[in-house]
């Protein structure tokens, strides 16, 4: 298993583009460092279809283990706050 490189944006006020996975991910640490909540929308067509994930409160961190097959090696993550702060995607995958 490998680390990627760590997807994080600052949060704007309007949706952001956090990063696009480059690899089919094992673990995921969805990390919310901003001082307000942040909407998490995924997608696997440039934004043009976003679907919403998860309401992160400040400060909260969500760790997933062994989800291979949950999101995809391609998917676009967005995010939405008007806090300071970033969003932070960190993962893992295997090597091929």
């Amino acid at each position: 298993m490998l680390p990627a490189e760590e997807l994080i944006e600052a949060m704007t006020g309007s949706s952001v583009l956090i990063g696009q996975l480059q690899f089919n991910p094992v673990k995921l640490i969805f990390d919310n460092q901003s001082d307000d909540d942040v909407v998490l929308y995924m997608s696997m067509d440039g934004g043009t279809t976003m679907i919403q994930w998860h309401t992160f409160p400040s400060a909260e961190a969500i760790v997933l283990d062994e989800d291979l097959y949950t999101f995809p090696k391609g998917m676009q993550f967005y995010g939405d706050g008007d806090g300071t702060g970033n969003f932070s995607i960190s993962y893992c995958y295997l090597k091929e």
